[in-house]
């Protein structure tokens, strides 16, 4: 779910407890790809693996990519066939018929380098299904974790990039797509496990080694408020952008 020079490190356990709502959440970006039995896939950040099994299971022939070594593993376990590697320098030249990626690129902060990737990684006429943290995505988590930061004297490291339609569009088309389908769609989601729990799986390597805890601590105490309802449960103000585009 990474790509490397971000902030994040992930823990493969922890993932695949705390965060397996991101591919259970899925389906709309499954559903945008058409998995088709015998086409040739790449699944870009493919984490720990589990939306990458389920487009084997329909018969494609997919290769899951992703920058953490730990996720991989897990990937492999399953007996998928994975690469480790930088989405923003993919090197792959017409071998896809399709490129799928879920929840990953807003972890891949050069867009233009990533679209250029996949647009040369795909076949003509190949497809590009892709669903990602859009504009305004987590907006009050992000803006209490920098709260928090600026209190402690310490620069933000949040390098995450969730684009408008018009930019993913523009930037899409110049890398030669033709986008069919683009939209922003607002996600309220909840969190089973708590603030706390999503803080330390998507965002520990954010806060400072020596009082990460405290950090966390104060960065829910701020987002109460807002995001926790009287009965105690969290929801992540998630808005996701969801797309299809053609190679031209």
């Amino acid at each position: 779910m990474t790509a490397t020079g971000t902030p994040q490190a992930w823990d493969a356990k922890a993932y695949g407890t705390v965060a397996s709502f991101v591919p259970a959440l899925g389906q709309p970006v499954l559903d945008l790809l058409g998995p088709q039995d015998g086409a040739r896939v790449l699944d870009l950040g493919c984490g720990d693996g589990v939306l990458t099994a389920r487009i084997a299971e329909a018969g494609a022939d997919v290769l899951g990519y992703d920058a953490d070594a730990g996720l991989l593993e897990v990937a492999r376990a399953r007996g998928l066939t994975v690469r480790q590697g930088d989405g923003q320098a993919l090197d792959f030249d017409g071998e896809f018929d399709a490129v799928f990626s879920n929840a990953a690129l807003h972890w891949m902060p050069d867009h233009p380098a990533v679209y250029e990737g996949v647009n040369r990684a795909l076949k003509p006429g190949g497809r590009f299904a892709c669903e990602c943290g859009g504009f305004g995505n987590i907006a009050a988590i992000r803006t209490a974790i920098r709260a928090v930061a600026e209190r402690r004297g310490q620069a933000s490291v949040d390098r995450q990039n969730f684009p408008s339609v018009a930019r993913a569009t523009r930037e899409l088309e110049a890398a030669g797509f033709r986008v069919e389908e683009i939209a922003l769609v607002p996600r309220p989601t909840p969190l089973p496990d708590g603030m706390a729990a999503w803080l330390n799986t998507f965002r520990h390597g954010f806060f400072g080694q020596q009082d990460g805890e405290a950090m966390i601590a104060e960065t829910v105490d701020l987002l109460a408020p807002q995001l926790q309802d009287p009965d105690g449960n969290w929801t992540a103000d998630y808005v996701r952008l969801r797309f299809l585009a053609f190679k031209d």
